[in-house]
């Protein structure tokens, strides 16, 4: 059973703390309040998560951080009066009740406001009054107020709440002319007639309906406010910067990342690891780099033994004689599919007409799954070149031979004894095999370097799926960090000059460090590794869609659907740039400072994995995210298709019996 003390003392630490919220008093009313009692049957056991949360009335409950956010803003403390206009399910005045003398809360939906206080009047809160009526006006009789907190958005700042403000006193509110633009604004009451203003960047918030805010039609009722905003809405900005693309074999199509050709490194994205446009994208873009620019590797998120198999076909090296066919672990399809195998077969093609080996364009995985494989890889060339070797091989990886098609499962296994020796014998295999690359350089390099780099795949295999079993950012960081190891590798076995186009989902290229990813759970991504190493030789390029179908499965180890997307969130970067009305475009997020600031601003963004679970979106697939740090650039594509599955049956005729996707 969820401990919700325990998830209670983990919100505040993990969503408040370390975001930066560093009053006191806010961070123990937040302890002490239980949110779960504000929330809607069956939504308990997300009430310490850091995310808005629906109620009656289309209404939401905000996330915790903007709670405390706004309440620091305001700067309560003991003995103040407050207002508060929108009291929707009551947590937040509740959280006030615990640090001032006395709330006063407005609500405009009677149902919400009689709720809230049957839970005030439960947890026994006496000193908040709560009354039905139109927030925007303020509660005249109770003023003055030495802070008025609005959770909900208004054209502006109502004049009637700013002359109910004591001198000193504070109005915090969010404000936009656009209800899809959102500024958060802090009035201070300087004087008699007198007002400062400050903001505090995009927020999202649901109408604030009232004589001085809005019409149930989002049209502004009255004057009587103080707007804030720029002229030009963020969509409207997006659009200004967005450079059209055209179709794919246009030539304007990959002419426009010519501008990413002088870095060292140029790491590809996917909002989903089943969206054609991602994979034809990163298909054009890449053969660009390679043909016109020098790049001879394209590493991807992929297992390094079956990546090998594909090298092995695109620069005509014969098959590994016992290889099994790659790519057969779910998820198939991320791999297996129609628009991938066009591009290996154009890589092969290319290299045919490449007379030295080593300026031939190889493919290369980095990741950490495939255990199976990369014992197999690693004894098959022991057995060719020091069988000895081989036999002492094979006793070191017995213990993980049980687990090789489960591998996840070793996690409980590897709290015995035996086992935990393992970790051991395979740094030591490691160490060893590291030891014969040393010995052997230049004598038979790419076999050489290949069943190294397994050696490495399998030391950090078994640590990664014992952290994996217990779950959080060791596993996250273990994963991503031998990604970005097995990329340097690759780059110095290649040359000192090499140059790499990385594959992988927008949640391993994006930077770690502008999202919720390392804000909140302290994970590191190769993204975020590559620009610490490298720093402008660098391009780290997102993409992102709308709507439309994705291959996925409802769980992991699940059949592949073709499910559809649902369209992006009203507070999303992605509906930004849907409202921004071009189909497909390319967005280079350094050109503009002005876009460049706004795009800054934290809001969702949406990740879809191997696994999309529609029903639960918001909190499967969303994050908080600054989409101008994580990215230097963002490609567009308004509504995408599902990849194509190439299953077993499908066996390309007239290829080789080599081809990698043949039986």
């Amino acid at each position: 059973m969820l401990d919700l003390s325990r998830e209670r003392r983990r919100m505040v630490d993990v969503h408040l703390r370390r975001r930066g919220i560093h009053d006191r008093e806010i961070l123990a009313a937040m302890r002490e309040v239980p949110r779960e009692t504000f929330v809607d049957p069956g939504f308990e056991e997300f009430a310490y998560e850091d995310g808005p949360l629906p109620i009656a009335e289309g209404q939401t409950i905000s996330q915790p951080y903007i709670v405390a956010f706004m309440l620091e803003m305001a700067e309560i403390g003991p003995g103040d009066h407050v207002l508060e206009v929108g009291t929707g399910s009551g947590y937040a005045a509740a959280v006030m009740s615990r640090i001032v003398d006395h709330v006063y809360t407005m609500e405009r939906h009677a149902g919400l406001a009689e709720t809230a206080r049957r839970r005030f009047e439960t947890l026994g809160y006496r000193n908040i009054d709560v009354r039905t009526g139109d927030g925007t006006k303020g509660w005249p009789e109770a003023a003055p107020f030495d802070a008025i907190v609005v959770a909900a958005s208004g054209p502006g700042a109502p004049l009637a709440l700013q002359q109910q403000l004591d001198v000193g006193g504070k109005l915090v509110i969010p404000v936009g002319d656009d209800p899809d633009e959102q500024r958060l604004l802090k009035v201070t009451r300087t004087g008699a007639s007198t007002y400062s203003e400050e903001d505090f960047g995009a927020v999202r918030f649901v109408p604030l309906i009232g004589e001085e805010g809005w019409q149930e039609d989002n049209r502004i009722r009255t004057s009587r406010t103080s707007p804030l905003l720029p002229a030009r809405s963020l969509p409207q900005m997006i659009a200004a910067a967005a450079e059209p693309l055209p179709e794919f074999d246009d030539p304007a199509f990959v002419e426009a990342f010519d501008r990413f050709a002088d870095r060292r490194i140029v790491l590809l994205g996917e909002a989903s690891h089943g969206t054609s446009e991602f994979y034809r994208a990163r298909a054009w873009i890449t053969r660009r780099l390679i043909e016109k620019h020098g790049f001879t590797i394209v590493a991807a998120e992929a297992d390094w033994p079956d990546a090998a198999a594909i090298d092995r076909y695109v620069r005509h090296r014969p098959p590994s004689p016992r290889a099994d066919m790659p790519f057969q672990r779910f998820p198939t399809w991320m791999w297996r599919n129609a628009e991938f195998a066009a591009f290996v077969e154009w890589l092969r093609a290319h290299n045919e007409q490449i007379e030295t080996p080593a300026s031939q364009a190889g493919f290369y995985g980095l990741d950490i799954y495939n255990m199976k494989g990369s014992i197999a890889a690693v004894l098959e060339y022991l057995d060719r070149i020091d069988p000895e070797a081989a036999s002492i091989a094979r006793e070191r990886y017995g213990c993980l031979t049980p687990w090789q098609h489960e591998p996840a499962t070793y996690g409980r296994a590897a709290l015995t004894r035996g086992y935990r020796e393992c970790e051991e014998a395979v740094l030591r295999q490691c160490r060893d095999m590291l030891s014969r690359q040393l010995d052997h350089a230049g004598q038979d390099g790419d076999e050489l370097f290949d069943a190294a780099q397994n050696a490495r795949l399998i030391a950090s295999a078994e640590h990664y799926y014992r952290v994996m079993y217990y779950g959080g950012a060791q596993s996250w960081n273990l994963r991503d960090t031998h990604m970005f190891d097995t990329l340097q590798h690759v780059i110095e076995a290649r040359s000192p000059d090499a140059k790499a186009v990385v594959w992988a989902h927008n949640s391993h290229i994006g930077d770690a460090r502008f999202t919720e990813m390392g804000i909140v759970r302290d994970e590191v991504n190769i993204g975020q590794l590559c620009r610490q190493r490298f720093g402008d030789d660098v391009a780290v390029i997102g993409f992102g869609t709308h709507a439309g179908t994705v291959a996925a499965a409802k769980h992991w180890d699940g059949e592949m659907e073709i499910m559809s997307v649902r369209p992006s969130r009203e507070d999303s970067y992605e509906r930004l740039c849907h409202d921004a009305g071009t189909a497909r475009f390319l967005l280079d997020l350094g050109a503009d400072p002005a876009l460049h600031e706004r795009l800054t601003e934290r809001r969702l963004e949406r990740f879809i994995g191997v696994i999309y679970r529609p029903e639960t979106e918001l909190h499967s697939h969303y994050a908080d995210a600054s989409l101008a740090r994580q990215f230097d650039a963002w490609v567009w594509f308004d509504e995408t298709t599902a990849v194509t599955p190439l299953g077993l049956e499908h066996v390309t005729r007239g290829v080789p019996d080599t081809y990698p996707f043949g039986v």
